[in-house]
């Protein structure tokens, strides 16, 4: 399954210019986050972001960033948790809706085709790559049976994707790519009528 892109700008907020961070340790952290994203390194990245969080995990372009940097990775589970952490401390940024909605529909679709595995205890887990899961048609992903966990967390994800496209609308206005996100609500009703539990 195709996987939804970042139509909204994600960009790599800057905390050199913010005036609320005064902490020499925490900027130079965040501009070596910043570098590490620039090479495409999201795994020194995120260990520089999450060391700035500890120091101090109030600054939302941290928290922000953090969650570009698991986006970038893939790392759909940690980059979820990561965006809400920013959207606690800014409610008012639309992008990191649209971000999370977008990070939560990625990951119920790599649920759908297999790719991401829910254990018993909803922990997930990247299918291994050499099993049989990484070669099936899309006509066998279809035919797949999911498991209670995995329909439960998938219903989870498909619908709070709808709600944070949706919150992303309404503190957006009148944005250009409206109707590309109705259609993108619209795709995940229909996902989360076939697949919700009963």
């Amino acid at each position: 399954m195709k996987k939804a892109f970042l139509l909204a700008s994600i960009l790599f907020i800057s905390v050199i210019s913010t005036a609320c961070i005064n902490n020499f340790a925490i900027q130079e952290l965040n501009n070596r986050a910043k570098d590490f994203m620039d090479k495409g390194d999201y795994a020194s990245a995120i260990e520089r972001l999450k060391s700035s969080a500890d120091l101090d995990g109030s600054i939302f372009e941290t928290q922000y960033n953090l969650a570009v940097a698991y986006t970038k990775a893939e790392d759909y589970a940690n980059a979820i948790q990561a965006y809400n952490n920013a959207i606690k401390l800014n409610p008012d940024f639309p992008d990191a809706y649209y971000s999370l909605a977008v990070c939560e529909e990625n990951l119920a679709k790599d649920i759908i085709s297999g790719d991401v595995i829910v254990n018993d205890d909803d922990s997930i887990q990247r299918a291994d790559q050499s099993s049989e899961t990484a070669s099936v048609s899309e006509q066998e992903t279809a035919e797949r049976t999911l498991s209670e966990n995995s329909k439960k967390m998938l219903t989870s994800l498909l619908g709070n994707s709808i709600s944070d496209y949706r919150i992303y609308l309404d503190k957006s206005g009148t944005s250009d790519d409206r109707a590309y996100v109705e259609d993108k609500v619209k795709e995940l009703e229909y996902l989360l009528a076939k697949y919700t539990v009963k």
